[in-house]
């Protein structure tokens, strides 16, 4: 979130796509009805059900699963054609005028630069024309035919109302009402919020979904103020406290990256970091990458870290590929190149793409070992249920580990929420038999594996052996001190970078501030943007006052949120160049004429004049992208890519299928069903209930009682045409596998047209299996294509090709 649960209440406008609120996020939605009742807030839901959210709305219209981007580019198109954009926020604080080189362009579906063959673009041509001063060259006016703002003029003209119905099953008239409530946002006086969740995310462009509403926040000047932003909906409560930590596989806490192969030496790898600012002068705040850096291998390995040595650079691993995530390890697995896996707080046989290869895969390891507080399928992946796991057992040779662990209900510590809050949570009970916590399990086997290495020696121990541990109790670390090393701590006197005769922190002091930290080792923080949680003031995270001067919603004194405490990201982007709050009513913060003041911490150095430093230091450019050069693989601007199972071919090029550069394994590129394929006429797409929580409620009889069945969402008409009747057991099918459900039959989905045919959306709910109290069942991952999005490889989950009819599952 750019934002805060707390701050929708300020809004005018709420627009729900991809997501579920009211039924998925019941608490945070208490938000959406804060602004409803006090300040008459609207509020849209696109979505291919009418939902629970969209019971509550002021304006529903339906979509066809994996279309977003096209309603999205068809909104701006229409901001753009009704002059419904706040131009000085566009002006000053977006990369519009920026000149993009004239070798860039995009036809047949594809922007230049694409490689077939190697499925990837090369993006040289998407880079800006700069100058002989090495700044980028920019057109203040708007008039160059190759400043951003004429290039995605051009981009989203095809995406007329009629386009949208065509593609997206829309119709024209409420796809016209929706873009008239969104333009009256482009006022300074009003403003809208954007929440998605997994029905944005789980694409093979889902972040090319995201991209397209961030845009049309920018031209409304909807980012960085009090009720606007982009707001994720977190399904976990602290699944943004595991990518903050670095819990992927090519991170480093605090979203520094793990070096490649290509960066064998520190001063390979720091030249692609630390950017550079293209804009005369404004700040990166990238550029005290080494400082976070260097401060991270402090944290990691002490002593043994020094500048002699490049801060034991050499101790970290260097990926041959560019991620070694689920989908890639459990492709490796299945080939049989994996040989132990641990399995952490994760049950990937009911939550990853192609349940039938995910246990081919299982099944080829030699041992497997899981650390969760529940019994789950994964544990149990070589037992055969009958239809519900269907597998020959007396073949499979994986060894299993059962770890039992602490549920959250029974750990101590942080937990961040949607809004990067981190706050502090107290054991409410006492774990059960043999349940241990992670961090003491882990803590036993990093401690044996030190003793092994001491023992007899390996390749390369150095980074096992010089590993920090300097716990109280080295077999048991506890929360407190974990907290305090992600926040950091002087190693050494450090002096304000400002005031050189100013000390900020003494050896052994905990610090206060990212800004403390130091390239020299003079610090160590585990995670330089939770730095100032944990200070020599206390536990921030623990703070409970929820007083709100002046009704903000930003409770500063309610916990800690990432970076420093500023609940408004970019909030320096709520003024105009002078500093002045866009809407007075609505300030977050201003400046004074000697520094900047107000009800959140500035984004920016508090004493930077208004005209010194634009809202987003955060990118070289300095202002935030209308287009992105390079942080996308598939696309500086989003365009329309059909899902890679759909009932139409893409209208831009119908040999294209899918995302071209989204994650595709050979080992199961036959496994999709053609384009338009009879066998397979009915989209479907996952989704969560309220009654449960993904895979835990199952095993609570109460939370059974509430749920005890899998089954599908279908529309009357459907059920008519196929002659399944209401609650009657039906089959469902994919080129990868089948379940069986009771058929729930409701008004909520409808047939959509779509580019002159019927196209009919089937709802599965992902919360069975077979285990815990919960009739057995399925989840929709029997049915699901393994393939993931370009730039994260979030599986595609929400947007797949089936078929459905009338049948009793066979005797289990």
């Amino acid at each position: 979130m750019t934002n805060s649960w707390t701050d929708i209440k300020n809004t005018d406008l709420v627009v729900v796509m991809g997501g579920n609120a009211a039924e998925a996020h019941p608490c945070g939605f208490k938000w959406v009805t804060e602004a409803k009742h006090h300040r008459g807030a609207k509020l849209i839901v696109v979505d291919p059900r009418y939902n629970r959210t969209a019971s509550v709305s002021d304006y529903y219209a339906p979509i066809r699963p994996g279309s977003d981007i096209v309603f999205l580019m068809g909104v701006i198109r229409w901001c753009i054609e009704n002059d419904k954009v706040q131009w000085d926020y566009v002006r000053n604080y977006t990369n519009a005028s920026f000149l993009v080189k004239d070798e860039f362009g995009w036809s047949d579906g594809l922007f230049t630069g694409y490689d077939e063959e190697k499925r990837d673009y090369d993006k040289s041509s998407w880079d800006y024309k700069m100058g002989e001063d090495g700044f980028v060259q920019t057109d203040p006016t708007l008039q160059d035919p190759r400043c951003v703002w004429n290039l995605l003029k051009a981009h989203v003209d095809a995406y007329t109302p009629e386009f949208v119905e065509r593609i997206c099953g829309t119709p024209k008239d409420k796809f016209l009402h929706i873009c008239g409530m969104i333009g009256e946002c482009s006022s300074p006086t009003k403003t809208m919020t954007s929440m998605y969740a997994l029905g944005w995310t789980q694409h093979s462009k889902g972040a090319q979904n995201i991209r397209g509403m961030a845009m049309l926040q920018l031209i409304l000047g909807n980012i960085g103020v009090r009720g606007g932003g982009m707001n994720a909906l977190r399904g976990h409560s602290n699944i943004q406290g595991l990518t903050d930590i670095g819990l992927m596989s090519n991170l480093i806490p605090g979203y520094l990256n793990i070096p490649t192969e290509k960066e064998a030496d520190w001063a390979t790898y720091m030249s692609t970091r630390g950017f550079k600012p293209i804009v005369p002068g404004q700040t990166s705040y990238w550029q005290n990458y080494s400082k976070f850096m260097v401060s991270f291998m402090k944290a990691m390995w002490g002593d043994a870290a020094t500048a002699e040595n490049d801060w034991a650079y050499h101790y970290l691993p260097k990926l041959d590929v560019p991620a070694y995530d689920g989908m890639r390890m459990f492709e490796l697995m299945a080939h049989g190149k994996v040989n132990l896996y641990f399995c952490q707080g994760f049950n990937p046989i009911l939550s990853f793409p192609n349940r039938g290869k995910m246990t081919e895969a299982f099944s080829k390891l030699k041992m497997l070992v899981v650390m969760d507080p529940l019994e789950t399928e994964t544990s149990h992946f070589w037992q055969n249920h009958g239809i519900y796991n269907d597998v020959d057992t007396a073949s499979i040779q994986t060894e299993v580990l059962e770890l039992p662990t602490t549920c959250f209900a029974e750990d101590e510590g942080a937990l961040v929420n949607s809004g990067r809050w981190l706050q502090w949570h107290w054991p409410g009970a006492t774990p059960p038999g043999e349940a241990k916590h992670d961090t003491w399990i882990m803590a036993q086997i990093f401690l044996r594996v030190k003793k092994l290495y001491q023992d007899e020696g390996g390749v390369f121990p150095d980074p096992i052996l010089n590993l920090t541990w300097d716990y109280r109790d080295p077999n048991d670390p506890k929360a407190d001190e974990l907290a305090r090393e992600m926040n950091g701590r002087a190693l050494a006197t450090v002096y304000d970078a400002a005031d050189p005769t100013k000390v900020v922190a003494e050896a052994g002091q905990q610090l206060s501030s990212f800004g403390h930290y130091r390239d020299d080792g003079s610090t160590m923080g585990g995670c330089w943007i939770y730095a100032g949680s944990w200070t020599e003031a206390g536990n921030m995270m623990a703070r409970r006052d929820n007083t709100d001067p002046d009704d903000t919603g930003a409770f500063l004194n309610w916990a800690f949120a990432w970076p420093a405490n500023r609940r408004i990201l970019y909030n320096r982007a709520s003024c105009d160049l002078q500093g002045k709050p866009w809407d007075p009513s609505r300030k977050i913060i201003e400046w004074t004429g000697e520094k900047w003041e107000g009800y959140d911490v500035p984004d920016i150095p508090v004493t930077a004049k208004p005209e010194e430093v634009g809202p987003f230091i955060m990118n070289p450019e300095g202002a935030s992208r209308l287009f992105s050069r390079g942080m996308m693989r598939d696309g500086p601007f989003p365009t329309h890519m059909e899902p890679f199972e759909a009932p139409i071919a893409n209208v831009f090029n119908p040999k294209m299928r899918g995302n071209p550069v989204a994650r595709v394994f050979q080992s199961t590129a036959d496994q999709f069903a053609e384009i338009g394929d009879p066998e397979f006429p009915c989209v479907a797409t996952s989704y969560r209930l309220t009654e449960h929580f993904h895979y835990w409620t199952k095993h609570n009889p109460v939370n059974a009682a509430l749920q005890p069945e899998f089954f599908v969402e279908i529309s009357e008409e459907l059920a008519a045409e196929r002659g399944i009747a209401k609650g009657g057991r039906v089959r469902v099918w994919s080129k990868r596998g089948q379940v069986w459900a009771k058929a729930v039959v409701t008004k909520r989905l409808r047939p959509l047209q779509v580019d002159g045919k019927t196209v009919h959306v089937i709802g599965i709910p992902l919360h069975w299996g077979f285990m815990g109290s919960a009739k057995k069942g399925f989840g929709p991952n029997s049915l699901t294509s393994q393939v993931g999005d370009a730039n994260v490889e979030t599986p595609e989950f929400k947007a797949f090709m089936v078929n459905i009819e009338p049948a009793e599952e066979p005797v289990a």
